[in-house]
């Protein structure tokens, strides 16, 4: 199997289920700063703007004059296939400029991919263009590549020549793969200190990393960096400011993609991405935002966040937001020894109950009719269960599945945003995994800023129900600061969950490796975050044998 939808060129789109909404918005939107200073820019932020045509499309720039380095952003792969890789960059010789010191004109760039390091042997070379309503940002889906295989690419303008990026295509499909190693990260909040956990990834052996939400945060970053504290740069004004438009969230992720540490963990792993809610607003629901704002408000909002984030991630052109919505959730297998079902449990979600503070669970969180997925994406899930030879089927998401009791007394309160405020919601995924006899399922987490693991019970109000399969949470990279080995509810969690194996409050990703026989966790930690430099260690290692679900102490 490979991942679900079309392959190939950009294509024209169904029309949104938002856009009478849109339209609504359209004639109000230049009147606020809200959403931009040009009714131009503005309808920009939730119209498709495709790249104009013929004598209407944008001039093109000559390559000869881009007189410093395009390639401030880096370079990056995602969602290998047995055949395919997309390789991406973005180019910006004026990073923290709006236009990104390219203007309005559109610019060639020319691309390779080859066997070895020093592309002597060259596998495939092309050109893509670099258009301004994408942000100046590449893609290329390179076809026709051979399965399991490691590849090297690198991107040229006139006489810039952009880092090199390593790749991998994933096995053949149903191949008889022995074992496979990826990582798991999320939530790195710029202003909260340094990628450490990414300048380490860099240096790890693994064949993919998921980054699971929470690539960028909407709020004001000031002229120090935040807890970075800087003393050798300072910061434009241009990001001291929450993100709103869709300028403000491309300046955002130039500002993160500016860190040589999540530059460097990019170039050497293939990514494969899924959002939470900073990369729009915190905590939203659906076409709901925090703040209760009117929905054609929010959804233009959200229009310009998905755009932002398409353009700066190594995703396909099925991915491209039509408006305020996009298809994120989608499949990947590796061989016949995995499959992974990325989901995307921010989109479509009802909103939170009971105004989304802890709260115990009861009749509104517990409404039949909530979801968190989506109905279309949770038979999406089902059925590619129902299909599936794969011996571990593992499913990267964002907020926490496993029930997570914030007391150890009755009732006690739980996170109204996670799977435990739309328990009937997770009720439908587990019966589903079990009439889909599926036995060796991984759940993996980000959201929360700290690690934990989990086994998945049948009912988890019952220590003795049995045991369906695994959650490992990883931690943040930097979001909450330095952390700490045990916070202060470390006691109580522990005793309010009994089904929860590990709980570490420090920064840092997981790794895990899957295998014919079994899967092992590594707990990934960092030193801190609040300083560069910071060393690395395993935390805590578990197992979890094929066959028998469950976390045991490696």
């Amino acid at each position: 199997m490979a991942l679900t939808g079309r392959r190939g060129a950009l294509s024209e789109h169904a029309l949104s289920p938002h856009d009478d909404v849109l339209r609504t918005a359209a004639p109000h939107v230049a009147r606020r700063r809200f959403l931009t200073v040009t009714a131009a820019a503005a309808m920009l932020a939730f119209a498709t703007n495709r790249p104009a045509r013929g004598a209407t499309a944008a001039a093109e720039l000559d390559a000869a004059r881009v007189s410093a380095d395009p390639f401030t952003l880096g370079v990056a792969s995602g969602d290998p296939l047995p055949d395919s890789v997309l390789i991406w960059t973005r180019l910006a010789p004026e990073p923290f400029a709006e236009d990104g010191g390219l203007g309005r004109e559109r610019l060639v760039v020319e691309w390779e991919v080859a066997a070895d390091e020093r592309f002597a042997l060259v596998e495939q070379r092309g050109a893509a263009t670099a258009h301004p309503e994408y942000g100046h940002s590449v893609r290329v889906d390179v076809k026709g590549l051979m399965p399991d295989r490691h590849y090297y690419y690198r991107f040229r303008v006139g006489g810039w020549i952009s880092p090199t990026g390593r790749t991998r295509t994933a096995p053949a499909a149903g191949g008889e793969t022995g074992a496979m190693r990826l990582a798991a990260v999320a939530c790195q909040s710029y202003q909260d200190g340094y990628y450490t956990a990414h300048r380490h990834l860099a240096q790890e052996d693994v064949d993919v990393v998921f980054h699971l939400g929470d690539y960028l945060y909407e709020y004001p970053v000031d002229a120090a960096g935040g807890a970075r504290r800087y003393n050798d740069r300072t910061l434009p004004d241009v990001f001291n400011r929450e993100t709103v438009t869709l300028a403000d969230y491309r300046l955002r992720y130039a500002l993160y993609k500016s860190d040589p540490d999540l530059r460097a963990a990019h170039a050497r792993h293939p990514f494969l991405v899924t959002w939470d809610d900073h990369e729009t607003e915190n905590n939203y629901a659906g076409a709901v935002d925090e703040n209760g704002s009117p929905p054609e408000r929010f959804l233009v909002r959200r229009a310009a966040a998905y755009r932002a984030y398409w353009e700066n991630q190594p995703l396909r052109a099925e991915q491209l937001p039509q408006g305020p919505d996009a298809r994120l959730y989608r499949r990947l297998a590796w061989g016949s020894l995995a499959q992974f079902d990325i989901l995307d449990t921010r989109q479509y979600r009802s909103d939170q109950a009971y105004g989304d503070r802890p709260h115990p669970q009861g009749p509104e969180s517990d409404d039949p009719a909530r979801t968190l997925t989506g109905a279309a994406q949770e038979s999406w899930l089902l059925d590619g269960w129902r299909n599936s030879g794969a011996l571990w089927h593992v499913t990267p998401q964002q907020v926490c599945f496993s029930q997570r009791k914030f007391e150890a007394t009755t009732p006690a309160r739980v996170s109204m945003d996670a799977w435990d405020g739309y328990r009937a919601s997770r009720d439908r995924v587990v019966a589903g995994a079990k009439a889909a006899g599926i036995d060796n399922w991984m759940v993996l987490t980000g959201d929360v800023h700290v690690g934990y693991a989990f086994d998945i019970k049948d009912d988890f109000d019952d220590p003795g129900s049995r045991t369906l399969g695994t959650e490992v949470t990883c931690t943040s990279i930097t979001s909450g600061g330095n952390g700490s080995e045990k916070p202060a509810n470390w006691d109580t969690y522990m005793r309010a969950n009994p089904h929860m194996q590990h709980y570490d409050g420090r920064r840092g990703y997981v790794r895990v490796e899957l295998g014919r026989l079994r899967a092992q966790v590594d707990f990934r930690t960092v030193s801190g975050v609040t300083r560069p430099g910071g060393t690395v260690s395993t935390s805590a290692s578990f197992v979890t044998e094929v066959g028998s679900p469950g976390l045991k102490p490696a």
